[in-house]
């Protein structure tokens, strides 16, 4: 079932005189009637931004994914102070979500059954009804469920193969836009590339360990075009990424990108990517990354002893980064409310944002995603995401071509893995992630009704 669009949102001339209409009424209003002036000119510049969202959805998102790459919460924290980290990302994950539902107008809804969003759903109302973490509101409850679902909403369009497309190859360059932007402003003198972090670390516009996040997916969709195209050029931004992979120090990352690409050579069979160039790989990648390695001391400041990926690989590769201090909050808080948990948002809080642990380490995140959602959402619960996400996958990877489903299923298990030692559901490098994701769902979709010789009638553009 497609949404049908009323006659006036799609002409183009009407939209024009209604926000002509608008600004005439701010104009009229600054001389009559002043409190009313800022109101109607807001609305006027609100209506203009949303018409041209809609005509242009897949320019729109590919520039918000750009910027939810750049974790520009990291970079309004440290210029303009820790009061604008949450604002931040409230309004990168607001903006996503304005385009999710752009997308649902454009292209019609989908009702993708198995979307993780009615997981947590159940687990907020599971949540109200059991009774929520000391401290923690229902309405901080709502905006955790609200940014909890955000990365999954633009799976409820029925996305056109344009808008996937975009998506991916914007996917393909975040992190490499992400470094060039850093180097300017490091260039510049307005925030440093790298920093030090247990050794020297490849920061760019954010954090290391969230650059980490969005290369890890920009491997991965340098993997899907690869063995889907063969050309060089994918090649070659494959081994950037993993580059830039390394010079972050994020360990589980790097492996896990480094495991699905081996996996996949071995896995995966692709005429567009014969054996003969995956050897090229092969031998190409165990050429370059030690001269990366030497060449890594050439780029981290002056004076740099180590390099921190390098220091954690040979003498710390069992350290755990603090997070032994992190654990046994929630293990503590998960054991009291065993089967339900204590409510979506309840991993906001189990530490808090000023005591001694977050001070020390400077975050409260659980770092472990299937500990934190056994707090928010108990045994029910995380079965319940794990299940719909097992679902999810499944039933979206059966309609891909045959080197598309492998590697998509490889890297949901990579995901699955990460999700033990990170945040890979909640921060904005998840918002990357699954529109990364969702974008290869829609264009296996399209290419799907169109094998079995279907005719499907939605906007293209």
């Amino acid at each position: 079932m497609r949404l049908a669009l009323a006659a006036p949102l799609g002409d183009a001339t009407l939209v024009g005189l209604a926000a002509g209409g608008l600004l005439a009424a701010a104009l009229a209003c600054a001389m009559f009637a002043a409190p009313w002036f800022w109101l109607l000119l807001i609305a006027t510049s609100a209506a203009s931004i949303v018409f041209l969202a809609f005509r242009f959805t897949p320019a729109f998102t590919a520039a918000w994914l750009l910027v939810a790459s750049a974790s520009l919460e990291m970079t309004a924290a440290d210029l303009l102070g820790e009061a604008y980290f949450q604002p931040t990302i409230a309004l990168v994950k607001g903006i996503g979500i304005g385009l999710a539902a752009v997308a649902v107008l454009r292209y019609g809804p989908s009702l993708d059954l198995f979307n993780p969003t009615f997981a947590f759903a159940a687990m907020f109302a599971g949540g109200l009804a059991h009774g929520l973490w000391p401290g923690l509101s229902t309405a901080d409850s709502l905006r955790s469920l609200i940014g909890s679902v955000a990365p999954f909403l633009f799976a409820f369009s029925r996305l056109s193969r344009r808008w996937a497309q975009a998506v991916i190859r914007t996917t393909v360059w975040s992190s490499l836009v992400c470094v060039a932007a850093g180097a300017v402003c490091d260039a510049a003198g307005v925030r440093p590339l790298f920093v030090d972090s247990g050794g020297w670390r490849l920061a760019a516009l954010g954090h290391p360990a969230f650059l980490a996040g969005i290369t890890e997916t920009a491997v991965y969709a340098c993997l899907i075009e690869l063995y889907r195209n063969g050309r060089q050029t994918d090649l070659a931004l494959l081994g950037a990424n993993m580059l830039v992979l390394l010079l972050t120090g994020a360990r589980a990352p790097l492996s896990l990108a480094l495991a699905v690409v081996g996996l996949s050579l071995l896995l995966v069979r692709a005429p567009a990517f014969p054996a003969r160039q995956r050897l090229l790989l092969i031998l190409g990648t165990a050429a370059v990354l030690p001269l990366a390695a030497v060449a890594v001391f050439g780029l981290v400041p002056t004076g740099a002893s180590v390099v921190r990926a390098f220091e954690v690989l040979t003498t710390q590769f069992d350290n755990l980064s603090g997070r032994q201090l992190l654990w046994p909050n929630f293990e503590s808080a998960a054991s009291q409310s065993p089967w339900l948990g204590w409510g979506v948002g309840a991993g906001n809080v189990v530490i808090p944002s000023n005591g001694p642990i977050a001070r020390l380490l400077q975050t409260w995140a659980a770092h472990n995603e299937y500990l934190r959602i056994e707090v928010e959402g108990g045994q029910i619960g995380r079965g319940l995401l794990v299940l719909s996400l097992i679902l999810w996958v499944r039933g979206h990877t059966a309609r891909l071509r045959p080197s598309d489903r492998t590697l998509m299923r490889l890297v949901f298990l990579a995901l699955a893995v990460h999700a033990v030692t990170d945040n890979v559901l909640i921060s904005t490098p998840a918002c990357v992630f699954f529109a990364f994701a969702t974008a290869v769902f829609a264009r296996g979709a399209w290419e799907h009704s169109s094998n079995a010789g279907l005719m499907n009638t939605g906007p293209r553009a």
